[in-house]
């Protein structure tokens, strides 16, 4: 069995850069904010429309992987074994993908495009046509999209590193592009890229979670919400990913994600049976038929005339923060799918997550946008007028249901588990990414590195949510402006991660599983090189 060590030459930069980050977070907020402000803006005004054609393009990549002759492909060859079953793996890939997302946005994002859409399209808010623009934009933003950028990057990673017998790493993907050149500079070089768009990626998701676990606290107990809570939340929570961390994938996270799959099912059902049933099936039909017709249109619209911000703050914050997690989230995924071939990973990874995401945004959604018409407008002058609202809003919405307070703690707790079981899987993979010697036999890195990275990532979230405090942009705002820093980089490595990939699976035989011997050569000289 191989012997575990840190690469040093990831490990190091990473961590002084992500350290020093923190420090001028901290010791000069306001710089650190105008830095974030600074790039974002370029990103948005020079490379939004490369965002959209990027992601809208991965969506149609990933069905022909799936649905072609190269479907038939399977991770590790012909002789290969699943590692886990179906509905684990499901569950995991549900818990680390949007699970944590459309807890805080199932609701929060379809009342905000019913209330307020882009003037520039000319929908008049409140209305039948604000409603389906608000689910089916919805759908654009949290169903096939996220698990494209996700499973073309699983496959990338599983290809690599199974069939072609190449290092378990994010710059293995490159080699079918760039042969040997993958490994060495240009391989640390990528996966330096990758530690920090996860980082942070992962801190402004974390940073979601606080504030929406806080302002549910708040709400339930009269508690004030604020620096000191938000500092105890992340605390509780690094030291419990940390904990699930170091009990391994077979044990931490498959508990998680399978008790967590389970309280989402249970949700969902409650919404359905107890919400408006006949409206939610009614503007969910209506507005899942907008979002199939209309796809194209919505996804590549940029406004390039009228100027509008709209797309900056909702489709390019959503894939931001989808690429930043996406070499990371493939790496995970990737150590699932040995035994499996690319039509189902696409299936359980892709076509399965996003169905499910489209009732949770029926169910919720659609549930909201029936309360604030009913109510004129409640719900909506809650979160647009009291601080902290967007992060309260689901807490008022389940006032509208039976039970509210029991069913506002069980809410409180799967949000909790969420994010822990989403900063699990990617403080594994992070420390995966960092040392050697994780193989299918022994996947999981050290110990003391998982600690190492738990802690930063806390620290990173923190400093999301309060950077900003004081000054022009807390909160909520905060966190997208760090998504869109983490995601900017990887847009181009997902580029050419894409091509590579297309490349690497195009050029050979469905039915030849096993390489060549000159490329098994090349994996152990990569993994020394390493």
């Amino acid at each position: 069995m191989e012997e575990k060590k840190i690469r040093w030459n990831v490990f190091l930069p990473m961590a002084v850069l992500l350290l020093v980050t923190v420090l001028i977070g901290v010791f000069f907020p306001q710089s650190f904010y105008d830095i974030q402000t600074k790039i974002v803006n370029f990103a948005f005004i020079n490379f939004g429309w490369l965002f959209n054609l990027t992601v809208f393009s991965l969506i149609f990549l990933c069905l022909y992987f799936g649905f072609s002759k190269y479907g038939d492909i399977k991770f590790g060859g012909k002789q290969a074994r699943p590692i886990v079953n179906k509905w684990t793996w499901f569950a995991i890939s549900l818990t680390a993908g949007i699970g944590v997302g459309i807890l805080f946005w199932g609701l929060a994002e379809p009342i905000n495009h019913f209330s307020q859409p882009p003037q520039a399209l000319g929908i008049k808010p409140g209305t039948e046509q604000a409603g389906v623009f608000a689910i089916s934009t919805s759908l654009n933003h949290w169903t096939l999209a996220p698990y494209a950028i996700y499973v073309l990057s699983g496959i990338a990673v599983a290809y690599a590193h199974y069939n072609l017998q190449l290092p378990y790493a994010i710059s293995s993907t490159l080699y079918p592009l760039i042969g040997k050149r993958a490994f060495g500079i240009t391989g640390t070089l990528v996966d330096c890229l990758t530690m920090f768009a996860i980082a942070g990626g992962m801190a402004a998701v974390l940073g979601e979670g606080v504030l929406q676990i806080g302002s549910g606290i708040g709400h339930l107990t009269g508690l004030s919400t604020g620096p000191v809570l938000w500092g105890s939340l992340v605390i509780v929570i690094t030291i419990t990913y940390i904990i699930s961390s170091y009990t391994g994938l077979q044990r931490g996270i498959r508990f998680l994600a399978d008790q967590n799959t389970k309280v989402f099912l249970l949700l969902l059902l409650f919404v359905f049976v107890f919400g408006p049933t006949v409206f939610i099936l009614n503007l969910g039909t209506q507005s899942t038929g907008y979002f199939l017709t209309h796809l194209p249109e919505r996804f590549l619209w940029m406004s390039a005339m009228k100027g509008s911000d709209w797309p900056r703050w909702w489709p390019i914050f959503n894939w931001s923060i989808w690429l930043a997690y996406a070499p990371v989230t493939g790496m995970f995924l990737a150590r699932l799918a040995y035994g499996r071939t690319i039509r189902e990973f696409v299936v359980v990874n892709l076509l399965l997550p996003a169905a499910f995401g489209m009732l949770w945004f029926w169910a919720f959604g659609g549930s909201a946008i029936y309360f604030d018409w009913k109510g004129d407008g409640q719900l909506w002058n809650l979160i647009h007028n009291q601080e902290g609202g967007l992060e309260l809003s689901l807490f008022a919405f389940l006032e509208h249901f039976p039970l509210a307070v029991i069913i506002s703690w069980l809410m409180l707790l799967t949000i909790f588990i969420s994010f822990t079981t989403l900063a699990d899987s990617l403080t594994t993979t992070i420390s995966s990414l960092t040392t050697t010697g994780n193989t299918i036999l022994d996947p999981e890195p050290p110990a003391k590195v998982k600690i190492f990275w738990g802690v930063v990532m806390g620290l990173m979230a923190l400093l999301t949510i309060t950077a900003g405090t004081g000054g022009e942009i807390t909160g909520v705002d905060a966190v997208k402006q760090m998504a869109t820093v983490a995601g900017f980089p990887v847009l181009f490595f997902m580029i050419l991660q894409s091509i590579s990939t297309v490349r690497g699976i195009t050029s050979s035989s469905p039915a030849d599983f096993s390489q060549s011997k000159n490329l098994q050569r090349n994996s152990i000289q990569a993994k020394r090189k390493a």
